[in-house]
């Protein structure tokens, strides 16, 4: 706290106050979460979707990019990646909730793409993913959640082995990317099977995020299929 202190001395008037201003909103933006939480639990769908839309745009406003345009990177470069589980959780939220009326299928559809980008980086994946899949089933603009699944499905992460290695940037998850695209994407059915992984996968990822114990088993039988595919 006292280097805190010690940094905003160092501040110029105008920078000190445009500190306090982004406190002040990243504070606001929680306020925002629990109450569109709150309304969630109430059944007030309308409140909640005004309470998301404001936690939303002030990440935006913090970030300074145009709205819709909130990107992996922004929270990457500013050391809130814990940030993106949250914002998945509220894009899944207001895509539901935007499916209840075809009057919003521009906002659903334009949150749908947004968090296809957002939900692979964050441990919550396997569960939107599996909700979405469900989700589409019954929903009355199913396309707008097609374009989160399809989005979600050309993303880089190798759900089974970001899972095992706890990382979509190991080496060997690189590696089993690198031959999805480079061999198996190439073939009628190498794209079969990865069509029949990405249905699948997420499952399985889930499970063993669940039981931690898996883990270690999964990363062996990994390297032995890195050692038969190079």
């Amino acid at each position: 706290m006292a280097d805190h202190n010690k940094l905003l001395f160092k501040l110029t008037p105008e920078e000190f106050a445009e500190q306090e201003r982004k406190n002040q909103m990243w504070d606001m933006r929680m306020a925002y979460i629990h109450s569109g939480h709150k309304s969630m639990q109430e059944k007030q769908y309308g409140d909640a979707v005004i309470s998301f839309e404001k936690y939303v745009r002030t990440l935006e406003l913090i970030f300074k990019v145009e709205p819709g345009n909130l990107a992996p990177s922004v929270f990457k470069e500013n050391s809130r990646t814990s940030e993106m589980s949250i914002l998945a959780g509220v894009l899944w939220d207001l895509v539901r909730i935007y499916d209840t009326s075809s009057q919003y299928s521009d906002r659903q559809a334009n949150c749908a793409a947004q968090l296809a980008k957002i939900v692979p980086l964050t441990p919550i994946s396997t569960e939107i993913i599996l909700q979405a899949q469900e989700f589409v089933k019954n929903a009355k603009n199913p396309q707008n959640v097609k374009i989160f699944l399809a989005g979600v499905g050309k993303s880089s992460r190798c759900f089974i082995a970001t899972s095992a290695y706890e990382s979509s940037i190991h080496t060997d998850v690189m590696i089993l990317r690198n031959y999805r695209d480079s061999v198996l994407k190439q073939s009628f059915l190498g794209r079969k099977f990865v069509y029949f992984y990405y249905r699948h996968s997420p499952k399985v990822a889930c499970i063993l995020d669940q039981h931690e114990y898996l883990k270690a088993p999964t990363r062996l039988a990994l390297k032995l299929l890195i050692k038969c595919v190079r």
